[in-house]
Formats: C-alpha cells, structure tokens, sequence
C-alpha cells in the first residue's frame, strides 16, 4: 500500500504546505504535484512548512492570500511559525468592490424536487423549529437561581407529561447597572430568544425594580401570544417557585399542542461557528462546512457567519463575494466598526490567535481567519446584519458579533438560527440553546473526546469529500428532525451570554 500524503498544498499558489503528521528532520517527503523537499527540522502535525527559500520581508502565502510576513530568511524545508513571521494587518486597509468577481459566485437555485424534507414544529406566525421546548428568560441577573430552580423542577414534572422536548433557562448578568447601548442589546437578545421558534412556550420573570422591567421589556418584545409567552414578577408574589410551577403548567399544556411535520429543508437557517482551532481547522472542519453552507443556500435555507474579529485579514474574500455594492459597503463597515472598537479601548486589532491555536499551528490572525471564512463555503454573500437583529433573508447572512465562544453562539440564536456546525480542533464542551453539532477537525480529537464530537472532519484527509459532506447532511437533516439529539443536548450543555461594550453601574 502506498504511504499516505505527509504534507497537504491548500492553494496551488501557496509557499507552504501544512504537515499531516508530525515530520522529522533530515526525512525527505513528497510534494503535492511532484517533487520531494527535506525536512529541515522537527514540525509538528498541523504546522506549516516552507516549500522553497523564502526571503526575508517576503509575504507567505496560504489559501492563495497573504498570511503575514517573513521576519528573516526562511530555508526550504523549514518549519514557519511564530518564531519566524509576523503578521501584516493594518487598522486601515483599503478595500474594493469588483461586480466581476462578485457575478463568478452566483448559485444555480436547486430544483424543488431536490430538496429534502425535514419534521419540524410549525408555528403559529409560519416559522418553524427544531425543538419543542418550554424557555425561561429572566430580566435580569437577580432571578436566575430562581429560574433555573423553576426549570430543574418543571423539566422533570412536565416533559413527559405533555410530550415537549425539555424545560431550559437562560441566566445572565444583566439587565440592570447597564447603561446605553449594553442595556439596549441585553433587552433585544433577551427578546430575541423569546421569540425563538424552537421554544415552543415561554417564561419571562423579572425582579420588579430592575432596569428591564417587565413593562420595559414587553416595549422591545412587541406584538406576542399570550398563549405562548407569558410573564412573572417576583416581588408581585408571595411565593415566586409555586407561581412559577403553575404557570409552567400552562406553558407546557400549550406547548405539547405542536406536534412535527413535514417542511423543506430550505426553510433552515444555520450558524457557523469554529473555536478551539487548530492547523487542520481551514483544510477539513471548516472547510466541510463549508460545503454544508453551499449545500443549504442553493436548496434556499439560510446560513449565517460571525466572528468579525475573525475575518481580518480574510476580508476581501468575503467581499468579493457580496452581491451587490450596497452589501460590500455593508460588509467594509462590519469589518472598520469592529475594528475601531478595539481601537477605542486601545487594542491592537491582531492581538488573536489563542496560544491553544498557536499551539495548534496557526501563526498569525491572517492565518486563523483564512481558515475560519472557509466556513462560507463559496456561497455569495446576501446579508449583513448588526448585533441582535433577526436574520431576515436566505442565502449566506454576515453577522455582527466578536469571536468568543458563548457570545458569538447566543447572537446566532438570537438571530434566528435552528442549528449551529461548531467546529473545533482542540476541542470544546460547549452548547448554545440550539442543538450545536461539534465538527473535529482531526480524528484524534474525535476519538479522544467522542462523549464531545458529534461528527470527525478528520475523515476529509482520508476520504472522498462528498461522501463525507453527504455524511454531514445526513447528520443534520436527522437532528433537525428530532430523530438525533447533539452531544452538547445529551450533555445538558447550554448558556448564553451577552455582548457587553460599556461600563457596569
């Protein structure tokens, strides 16, 4: 039998190669489209190794694009990390719009007859869900225990009972000693998570004296059922638990009316995500999600992208992709307002990637968000949309959010997304309140945290790649549909958390 490939060349323009095991100094290994390079020293699974002599100040190249910056000569052969190059991101980069290049992404629509069909909850204002279940929002931060208690209690007495799929709250920190534009955005995530259409029924309980009050909120919530949603202040009450349970009660009655049925599978919106990343990250995980982002925007679903913070320095692929000038001025004023935050709490804007991602491989944020905007796949872009606004359109949606983990995750919700492709190279337990499917990136990880992997990328090295994105969809079609639960659901894994810019009172 053949030896396997040691190293892979992602873009035929590429000066290196990412190794796909460990290599050893002095072993002579072949080169994707012919010849052979030696090693010049130790490199590690997943780091990049220099193709040819690279020239002191020249640029690396990988995926095609500019990764940084050789900080002295590079020999063939040699291992490219952070001992070696830097990165070449600017606070003020200039950007261009091409029509040309924007047209080569345009998708042929799939027939309808090509789509597949999903079970899903339809809702009374048309939209669907994934899940059945009944969500406790709190106001603010003073309620949680209170919330969680009520959700330990009713998740054990009323799932069953009237067949929904489980009893969650959200707790977090805010709602209150916030100011501006942080209790702004606290008020309409938290709006945005009750409209969610997974949540079947909904708890919001408040303190009564906070800055969220009910009242308050109810302004931001607008129109709502009140069959489906329905309110408790605590301070109004004797007994906020034995309130809680009854109105519970209520909730679940109505909630366990919606029973699945049969929707299109373009009627899904998907959230992408990666954290934890490493070398292997842009070549399988990511970039089979991409794959899966192709897959659904051509059937008419959704797929949405944040992480602005990793999109510097991979940016203009993105904006090649925007459909239309209004969409690349959209895109360029995602990318300058995130960066002007940082600037205005006097940060660099490439103080990224993590050490684990270093550690991992990943040399430069340039590097890092190559990698991560794979998960767009090719799809054009057809939305830009800020922090805590609902997705409104189909096709591939850029987002407003950072890259933390818990942050990013709760704004896609928010957003409106049924299901979230998490990928991840170091590995992760974490879950949003969708079901949030964890990609490895290597089959190590898979293998060594399955009680956290729902699917291994790592297959990609060693497989044909459509069968493995055939394998995925297949995979997400089933948790959709309820007939599979995500690791992060088993688990009992979920949280949210809220962006916060200003300061706390």
């Amino acid at each position: 039998m053949a030896e396997k490939q040691a190293v892979i060349r992602i873009h035929p323009d590429d000066t290196v190669v990412v190794a796909l095991r460990p290599l050893k100094k002095g072993e002579v290994t072949a080169l994707p489209g012919g010849g052979s390079i030696s090693v010049a020293g130790d490199i590690p699974a997943g780091h990049k190794m220099a193709v040819g002599d690279i020239a002191a100040g020249d640029r690396i190249i990988k995926y095609g694009y500019s990764i940084g910056e050789a900080q002295a000569a590079i020999p063939a052969g040699s291992h490219v990390h952070t001992h070696n190059m830097k990165t070449l991101l600017s606070e003020t980069p200039e950007y261009h719009y091409n029509p040309q290049s924007a047209a080569a992404y345009a998708q042929v629509p799939a027939d309808d007859g090509d789509i597949p069909e999903i079970d899903v909850f339809r809702r009374k204002d048309g939209q669907i869900g994934i899940r059945n279940e009944v969500w406790i929002v709190p106001t603010v931060g003073c309620v949680n225990r209170s919330a969680e208690a009520l959700a330990a209690w009713a998740d054990v007495e009323y799932t069953k009972a009237y067949n929904i799929d489980g009893v969650y709250a959200w707790p977090h920190p805010y709602g209150c000693s916030q100011m501006g534009e942080d209790h702004a955005a606290t008020r309409t995530i938290l709006a945005d998570l009750v409209k969610h259409p997974n949540a079947g029924a909904v708890l919001v309980i408040g303190l009564g004296c906070e800055n969220n009050t009910v009242e308050e909120f109810k302004k931001v919530l607008g129109d709502y059922d009140p069959e489906r949603v329905q309110f408790l202040i605590t301070q109004q009450v004797s007994d906020e638990i034995a309130e809680g349970r009854q109105i519970l009660k209520k909730l679940a009655e109505y909630a366990g009316t919606f029973k699945r049925e049969k929707a299109k599978a373009s009627e899904l919106i998907i959230g992408m995500k990666c954290g934890g990343s490493d070398g292997f990250s842009g070549i399988t995980a990511n970039a089979l999600v991409g794959q899966v982002c192709d897959t659904i925007t051509v059937m008419g679903g959704s797929a949405i992208l944040t992480e602005v913070p990793e999109m510097f320095g991979a940016e203009q692929m993105l904006m090649d992709r925007c459909e239309t000038p209004e969409l690349f001025e959209k895109t360029v004023r995602l990318i300058t307002d995130f960066k002007n935050y940082y600037i205005s709490h006097n940060q660099v804007v490439y103080e990224n990637p993590s050490p684990g991602n270093k550690e991992g491989g990943i040399t430069t944020l340039e590097d890092k968000s190559c990698g991560c905007v794979q998960k767009g796949g090719k799809a054009p872009v057809r939305g830009v949309y800020k922090y805590g606004e609902r997705i409104g359109g189909k096709g591939l949606q850029l987002l407003e959010g950072p890259g933390n983990d818990i942050v990013s995750t709760t704004a896609m919700t928010a957003a409106g997304a049924h299901i979230i492709l998490f990928t991840t190279g170091r590995g992760t337990p974490l879950g949003a309140p969708i079901p949030t499917v964890k990609i490895s990136s290597n089959t190590d990880l898979a293998q060594r945290k399955s009680n956290w992997i729902d699917f291994n990328a790592g297959r990609m090295l060693d497989e044909n790649p459509a069968a493995v994105r055939d394998d995925i969809m297949r995979l997400i079609l089933d948790i959709a549909s309820g007939r599979k639960k995500t690791r992060n659901e088993l688990n009992g894994y979920r949280e949210i958390a809220i962006f916060k810019e200003g300061v706390t009172l």
